[in-house]
């Protein structure tokens, strides 16, 4: 395998937590490998269908514009994904946790492709408020990928620099973020992300 496919596009970890989600799938021949990537790649991109990819336990997703309009169709840079995660929700973000789409990105070399999909907490967009909207402040980021290697497809999430966001100007908000983002750094969101890379690859 190559290690370095996709690598540049993690951020590097310097503080708070991390987290690494791998999934593999080992085909019998490329032909079908190269088919099967293009399958998964709408699959990372089409957010608004990841939820029931991963299963009824994980949180619901919803694509929106630059405006946070929702939109069907595949993410794009500058999009944003309006989460709807079990339990309360933030008062900042109208009851959502809110992560803007940063970076996609494409690679292709001999024998190998890859998807990257780099998402951000980030401020509600039909709010006026430049508070992050989400439980991770803004240094967070969630790097989604999907990689064919010859005859083998990997999907994969990697969680960097993650902190609770107790920096709003909402106390209550402050105290859901310590709790909810405490949950996610002792490991309760790993089940989450194993199934949703599971999902990708099924």
């Amino acid at each position: 395998m190559n290690e370095k496919l996709g690598k540049a596009h993690i951020p590097p970890q310097e503080i708070g937590e991390k987290m690494d989600v791998v999934e593999k799938r080992v085909f019998d021949d490329e032909a079908t490998a190269i088919a099967f990537f293009q399958l998964v790649r709408t699959r990372l991109l089409d957010v608004n269908r990841w939820a029931s990819l991963a299963g009824t336990e994980m949180s619901s997703f919803q694509l929106t514009n630059t405006h946070g309009n929702p939109v069907e169709r595949l993410a794009e840079e500058g999009d944003y994904l309006k989460i709807d995660i079990p339990g309360p929700g933030t008062k900042i973000g109208k009851g959502y946790d809110w992560v803007l789409v940063e970076a996609i990105i494409e690679e292709q070399e001999v024998g190998m492709e890859a998807v990257t999909l780099r998402a951000r907490p980030a401020p509600n967009p039909l709010s006026k408020s430049n508070d992050t909207a989400h439980f991770l402040t803004e240094q967070a980021s969630s790097t989604f990928q999907v990689k064919r290697i010859r005859k083998n497809i990997y999907a994969e999430e990697h969680g960097r620099n993650e902190q609770a966001n107790t920096y709003t100007v909402n106390t209550i908000d402050n105290v859901r973020n310590m709790l909810v983002g405490w949950a996610a750094m002792v490991g309760f969101s790993y089940p989450q992300w194993k199934s949703l890379v599971t999902g990708l690859l099924a």
